[in-house]
């Protein structure tokens, strides 16, 4: 299932993709959290998730045309954003860093989430090299601590798209501000739904890709993690515990920005398109104005 939440007359509200069009989850009798996203769905579980496969097959269902609603980002306040960093080879290559021998992570902040159709914007007092990243997003759906790697992918929602944006000024100037460069506001654009992990029969072949102005920026596939998501799972929830709804980018391949010559730096009028097969694309343009 493509699981997402949309606003339809001011009003935010979870709903289930069927072609194109989008099955009102509160419309059905489901229970909705007072932000209207898809929290209570992620929460719910099985039985839940059963609830809204009766909603996607009923006679009775409201439904409204895709390209009539406002997408929104699927989760409002995850609990945490925890993201991989430097977890493709060539990726390591071109950041001229050595390749890791564990899961490099970061924190990107929740006041940095936005749509996956929004407009992109930062004070370009603070920051003037801005680049993207497309990801794979993994949503955690169930509280955990210490989770094997054998049991990890038991622990996942389901799967995602993620552009973690990137201030290059703040995250590698003086003091290495990792979080702070990769947390301003509209820095995590994602959705534009949450596929359940039932869906997705191998989340280790998917190909990933970013289109700046349609010029192909990056493409690989998550086949060539350094660190699987079982791994990343379990490392991640070594004495943390990770709550439902959590967001983990798994981080991104060969071909940002920064590495290039000369960098190539998101400006005023860029359109940046992020894609994961089998999922969806993102798409964001930057408005600085």
């Amino acid at each position: 299932m493509k699981l997402l939440t949309f606003m339809v007359d001011g009003v935010v509200r979870p709903g289930v993709l069927d072609g194109n069009r989008v099955v009102d989850l509160s419309a059905a009798g489901l229970p909705v959290d007072t932000t209207g996203d898809l929290m209570c769905i992620v929460r719910g579980g099985d039985s839940l998730q059963g609830l809204v496969r009766e909603a996607l097959g009923s006679n009775q269902r409201r439904e409204y045309a895709l390209d009539k609603v406002k997408v929104c980002a699927p989760l409002f306040h995850p609990s945490k954003i925890v993201a991989v960093g430097l977890n493709y080879i060539d990726h390591c290559k071109e950041a001229n860093l050595p390749v890791p021998s564990e899961p490099v992570l970061f924190t990107k902040w929740p006041n940095s989430i936005t749509g996956p159709y929004d407009d992109l914007h930062w004070p370009e007092s603070v920051t003037k090299e801005v680049d993207y990243e497309v990801e794979l997003g993994v949503v955690i759906g169930k509280r955990g601590r210490d989770i094997s790697e054998k049991e990890a992918l038991d622990y996942v929602f389901g799967y995602t798209v993620v552009n973690d944006v990137s201030a290059r000024d703040l995250q590698f100037a003086n003091a290495k501000q990792w979080d702070r460069g990769k947390s301003l506001d509209t820095f995590c654009p994602w959705g534009p739904w949450i596929v359940t992990q039932d869906d997705i029969k191998n989340p280790h072949d998917l190909t990933v890709r970013t289109l700046l102005n349609g010029k192909e920026m990056q493409i690989s596939n998550t086949k060539n993690l350094i660190f699987n998501i079982p791994q990343i799972i379990a490392y991640a929830s070594q004495g943390t515990t990770l709550m439902p709804g959590d967001l983990i980018p798994t981080g991104t391949p060969f071909g940002v920005g920064f590495s290039r010559t000369p960098p190539v730096f998101l400006k005023h009028g860029d359109v940046c398109e992020c894609e994961v097969e089998h999922i969806g694309k993102i798409v964001n343009k930057i408005n600085l104005k």
